[in-house]
């Protein structure tokens, strides 16, 4: 057992377990006591309208988050998300042409090439996930930018392609369906899978994972194909929802998952998580912004969109603050 396993267990583990027990419940009660205020102060708060909306624009944050909560419990990091997005979203926006089946493949079968890329510089060459994500993300938006021309790419408006962000399926967002369906599954790869126990595993201690025979490489090269092909799908979305390919809209969107992933209680470190508190993450920072753009129609205050991005950064800062403290490890 290495040193710096010996110094994590057992009290570092315990207080690691602790934290994210905590912010569990803690985003839960924070998301609740959210809808409540926004309820009895905002008159159409609870609407339908204003309800299905805020599932269909999270939708797609809510998926991008979802790979990002895997890649994170293995201790790594995927910066290019959003970048993988947007170029995804150019990607199925070009296709839609020929109809939903071709363009839904196209985005999330370019998702998924560049998680695999991720993947294998990662494992293969044993670059630092930050780095080699970095790299991707750049690529990823020089590629969107050249397909797309710099410019948005209008969708084929002929077919069913842009029923899959803008319909219903019985009474709720097709998005939305989407991505319950999609944490439904991710939920249940963590804590009834080998696959599942393996990202925990590997997030704990790499080096102890690899002693015991699990199959480190492959699991970590399938989180970040996870990844990407969520992103991808999370493009498609986009393109669908909006009427265009977006070579410059995923923009922060990493950010937005990791701040998501880390207020649902999973370390930054690795090894703790849960997919069930990210979705919770999600909807409690979805709500935060819903709740600003409440304000500004009321002239209570009048706060522009780029203070949704100060918020988030303060939400980040402060959760990962409390990680550090409370489980007493450093967050790398």
């Amino acid at each position: 057992m290495t040193a710096d396993a010996m110094e994590r267990r057992p009290g570092a583990d315990r207080r690691a377990r602790v934290w994210s027990g905590l912010a569990r419940q803690g985003v839960l009660a924070a998301l609740l006591l959210l809808i409540l205020f926004g309820a009895l102060r905002y008159e159409n708060f609870l609407g339908a309208y204003n309800v299905l909306s805020v599932l269909r624009y999270n939708s797609m944050f809510a998926l991008v988050a979802l790979g990002m909560c895997f890649v994170i419990m293995t201790g790594g990091i995927d910066l290019s998300v959003g970048a993988v997005a947007a170029m995804a979203s150019v990607v199925s926006a070009l296709l839609s042409p020929l109809g939903l089946t071709p363009a839904l493949l196209g985005g999330v079968g370019a998702g998924l090439l560049a998680g695999l890329l991720n993947g294998l510089v990662i494992v293969r060459l044993g670059i630092l996930p930050f780095i080699a994500t970095l790299a991707t993300m750049l690529a990823a938006q020089g590629t969107a930018l050249l397909l797309a021309d710099n410019q948005s790419v209008s969708v084929s408006w002929d077919g069913l392609f842009v029923e899959l962000g803008q319909g219903d399926l019985l009474g709720l967002p097709i998005p939305a369906l989407l991505a319950a369906a999609a944490f439904a599954l991710g939920s249940v790869m963590l804590n009834y899978t080998g696959f599942g126990r393996t990202v925990l595993a590997i997030g704990d201690n790499e080096e102890a994972a690899r002693l015991m025979g699990l199959p480190v490489d492959r699991v970590k090269l399938g989180v970040y194909a996870l990844s990407g092909a969520l992103a991808g799908l999370a493009g498609v979305v986009l393109a669908s929802q909006f009427g265009a390919g977006q070579p410059t809209e995923g923009i922060g969107w990493e950010l937005f998952a990791i701040a998501a992933v880390v207020v649902g209680g999973t370390l930054l470190t690795g090894g703790v998580g849960s997919v069930g508190a990210t979705l919770s993450g999600v909807l409690l920072l979805g709500l935060i912004f819903n709740i600003l753009n409440f304000e500004n129609g009321r002239g209570s205050i009048s706060l522009s969109a780029y203070w949704q991005s100060v918020v988030r950064g303060l939400v980040l800062l402060v959760v990962v603050v409390l990680q550090s403290r409370l489980t007493g490890r450093r967050a790398s």
